[in-house]
């Protein structure tokens, strides 16, 4: 059975409060599997689903975090709505296979519910602005294959 958007988990007192301020104060969406489906029917133009992983192994998804909004601020108004989707991170692993997201943090961008493209980690804030106004313009396409499991430690091995 399809979760609606009214259903979506509340907050988790585990998210860090910067996480937690992105649905609070700027209307994203906790996204499961389950609810993922009316979040991408329910909401125009593009969709981004932000993957933070835990913040104290990767504490630059904390950055995102601020970022975002000031993404969807920047491209909200001249290029139709942005919505904000944050994805549990108990479900991370399974929808980071489903997009092919290999590292935290990542924004997957989707339109129609269809996968656009991936911006991987912390950028500066003109290379943001570059990257995004790139993935506004690209068609849909698969979500590409990840090359290692998303559990795969952050160490190389030689």
């Amino acid at each position: 059975m399809t979760q609606t958007l009214a259903e979506r988990p509340a907050a988790h007192a585990h998210e860090h409060p910067l996480v937690q301020r992105l649905v609070s104060d700027f209307q994203a969406v906790w996204i499961t599997p389950e609810c993922l489906p009316a979040f991408t029917q329910a909401t125009a133009g593009e969709q981004v689903l932000l993957f933070t992983g835990d913040p104290v192994r990767f504490p630059e998804c904390l950055d995102v975090a601020v970022v975002l909004p000031e993404l969807q601020r920047a491209f909200g108004p001249s290029h139709g709505r942005i919505a904000i989707g944050v994805v549990c991170r108990e479900v991370e692993d399974d929808l980071a296979r489903r997009y092919g997201v290999q590292r935290w943090p990542s924004m997957v961008f989707l339109r129609g519910g269809q996968y656009v493209a991936t911006i991987a980690g912390m950028l500066d804030w003109t290379d943001y602005l570059a990257r995004v106004r790139e993935v506004l313009a690209t068609p849909t396409s698969r979500p590409p294959i990840p090359l290692v499991s998303p559990h795969a430690d952050d160490s190389h091995c030689h």
